[in-house]
């Protein structure tokens, strides 16, 4: 399984200080944002990762990472030059990805629990199709958001929706076979744009094919724009 680590936002609902240094570099806590979607792939037993910079960065990123060889890792670096979506990253690391199976996470979400080697065990587990995650929220308006019916199947899945259906976000962590290049080559832009992973989980979904698990309380999940 490869990964891919989506760095490339503007951050501009952190500025001014992402004004000079990109958003995925800032410091929380102890050490850069980077490193905690980082930690979810080396846990995950990820060897060879990609990671998805804006312009102009590849010196800082470059600096602060390198080959990857001091984390026992292969790191590739690709820019994204403009922001066409979540999705779009899927298709910048087509070539990176291959043949393999893929986990994409995003530079600025953040999980924190003792017992994530678990959740990322299970997710694993699905050769097929995809597994995504969701997490308990009280206001779901800013996120991606999935409802299950009451036999534990996935109901519907929507894009930051006004009126939410469910308080259960999805994260931004999510494990995929090797269709997923096809099925992003597939999408349409929404209409802000992009290509949205809201719109490849519903395909994994029309198959039959999207498992979803349930991150319990005890996990802290943190997206850094809200």
């Amino acid at each position: 399984m490869k990964g891919i680590i989506l760095a490339a936002g503007k951050g501009s609902q952190l500025y001014p200080m992402t004004w000079a240094v990109s958003k995925p570099l800032l410091p929380v806590y102890d050490k850069p944002m980077i490193y905690y979607p980082l930690a979810i792939l080396l846990q995950a037993g990820i060897r060879e990762i990609l990671i998805i910079i804006p312009p102009g960065e590849e010196g800082p990123f470059y600096r602060l990472l390198g080959s990857g060889e001091r984390f026992g890792v292969k790191i590739l670096y690709e820019v994204q030059e403009t922001p066409r979506g979540i999705a779009n990253a899927l298709i910048i690391g087509e070539k990176f990805v291959g043949n393999d199976n893929v986990c994409l996470v995003l530079g600025d979400n953040i999980f924190y629990s003792p017992n994530i080697s678990d959740y990322i065990r299970k997710a694993m587990t699905n050769k097929k199709g995809a597994s995504i995650f969701r997490y308990y929220v009280k206001n779901s308006l800013a996120f991606r958001v999935v409802e299950l019916d009451a036999e534990g199947n996935v109901f519907s899945l929507e894009e930051k929706p006004k009126r939410p259906r469910s308080h259960f976000a999805v994260p931004g962590l999510y494990f995929y076979d090797n269709t997923v290049i096809e099925i992003v080559h597939g999408l349409k832009p929404s209409e802000r744009g992009e290509l949205e992973i809201t719109d490849v989980n519903k395909a994994y979904f029309l198959r039959g094919e999207l498992h979803v698990i349930t991150f319990d309380q005890q996990l802290i999940w943190l997206d850094i724009r809200t």
